[in-house]
């Protein structure tokens, strides 16, 4: 069952897609997030998010900066307040 994944910025929809699994750099520490993960929120510390479109395939890392992260019934949204590239 695939994770419902997007990244946003203020500015636009940077991604929105159906993933393996995504890590996200929060400020107490990486956090791993599959399809099912219980409810909650974080704030996300400047580093890289690594999603994984498989589950044995490379992540592909994504750099942002500052934001949040909410894990909810529809997946994980990622409202970052800057992503390069």
């Amino acid at each position: 069952m695939p994770l419902h994944f997007e990244l946003v910025t203020p500015a636009k929809l940077v991604r929105s897609e159906d993933v393996h699994m995504v890590v996200v750099p929060g400020t107490e520490g990486e956090f791993g997030v599959l399809a099912g993960h219980a409810p909650f929120m974080s704030t996300i510390a400047d580093g890289a998010l690594k999603v994984y479109k498989t589950e044995n395939g490379a992540p592909e890392e994504i750099r942002i900066t500052g934001g949040f992260a909410e894990v909810g019934d529809a997946g994980l949204t990622v409202l970052a307040e800057h992503v390069e590239g």
